[in-house]
């Protein structure tokens, strides 16, 4: 046992919650927005400004999510480069497989093979062939056995999901928006998490909404500390910022949370705010704008996920416009300092606790 835990260590292989929960669903979604989200919003824009090449470039990126994702997955499971290239293989089978589930599948499956294939990296003089032959080999026969089954149950789990939300919005909607907004701040990707479970409809409302109560409150109630440079960072890059000052005083996260199970209900009840574009935008809230824009882009043209559960284009209203900027910006930017304030004058929170390094 002392030899093969000498020899895992040799090959960088950590078996931890950190290396495959954190660092691998992270890269993952960078991975499905390098590829599927930036795809998405290429080829709308080339839709609706009638410029077929973009649209063309949108559709070749969208069609390499899966090996886009296997790729990242190795980079941050520090992968020799034999088996990070092999892997684009391996994505490419477990999305596929996958289909619904393709992300889960491809960060299952992308782990194993990954780690497969750097237990046999640089070992035998035909490195070569052995290594690439066993990175694939080891992930397209586990895309082809279990990559189904995982897709049927992301499908039926995410189905309960938009399901409960019609039935209950009031409680769903709080229940979603702040959970999915808790993993957004989290060190893990909310992105990825939608994604997998194909959160589209009212419950993807619910989603689009925590997260934005996340980004828009801290860099709201921390623009005393960061000005300008942390309202961008924050609002259009992450809250994920804010972890250290979290860990240090989790009492900063009240009031975003708070603003999140006010705003959730809202979408779900008030609104009816549906996110119908790709998944992974009711995970992404206000970075780069990909939330509203994938509002917008599923009133235009419903992704799969959405069309498979009953949605349809539409034209939007005042209504969901209003809905849509209320949601995503202006109540998180107003109930989120005045929570805040409540807790500063609690004595909970300090100048200088939402400070980033």
């Amino acid at each position: 046992m002392a030899d093969f835990k000498a020899f895992c260590k040799r090959k960088n292989i950590e078996i931890s919650a950190r290396r495959y929960g954190i660092d691998a669903l992270g890269a993952m979604a960078q991975g499905l927005f390098c590829s599927l989200l930036i795809g998405t919003i290429i080829k709308t824009l080339g839709t609706q400004l009638g410029v077929a090449v973009l649209s063309d470039v949108g559709s070749y990126a969208m069609g390499v999510s899966g090996p886009a994702m296997a790729v990242a997955i190795g980079y941050a499971l520090k992968a020799d480069p034999m088996v990070l290239f092999s892997l684009a293989a391996v994505g490419a089978a477990a999305n596929a497989e996958g289909g619904a589930g393709g992300p889960l599948a491809v960060l299952l499956i992308a782990i194993v093979a990954a780690e497969c294939g750097k237990l046999v990296s640089k070992e035998t003089k035909v490195d070569i062939l052995v290594t690439p032959a066993v990175t694939i080999l080891v992930g397209v026969a586990l895309a082809r056995l279990i990559a189904p089954p995982i897709g049927a149950a992301a499908r039926a789990f995410g189905a309960l999901i938009d399901s409960a939300t019609k039935l209950q919005p009031f409680w769903m909607g709080i229940a979603v928006s702040v959970l999915v907004g808790v993993a957004l701040t989290l060190p893990i990707s909310s992105a990825a998490i939608c994604q997998v479970l194909g959160l589209t409809g009212l419950a993807g409302g619910a989603a689009l909404a925590g997260c934005c109560a996340q980004m828009v409150g801290f860099a709201v109630i921390s623009f005393r500390e960061n000005r300008w440079g942390g309202l961008v960072s924050q609002g259009l890059g992450t809250s994920m910022l804010q972890m250290p000052n979290i860990v240090r005083n989790p009492r900063v996260w009240i009031a975003p949370i708070v603003t999140g199970a006010i705003t959730g209900p809202v979408a779900t009840c008030l609104f009816r705010l549906e996110m119908n574009g790709a998944p992974i935008n009711a995970g992404m809230g206000t970075c780069g704008l990909c939330g509203p824009i994938g509002v917008w882009t599923g009133w235009l043209s419903p992704s799969e996920a959405a069309a498979a559960r009953g949605a349809t284009a539409t034209v939007p209203g005042a209504m969901d416009w209003l809905g849509l900027a209320l949601v995503s910006v202006v109540l998180p930017a107003v109930l989120c300092p005045l929570i805040h304030a409540l807790c500063r004058s609690l004595g909970w929170v300090r100048d200088g606790d939402l400070k980033l390094n």
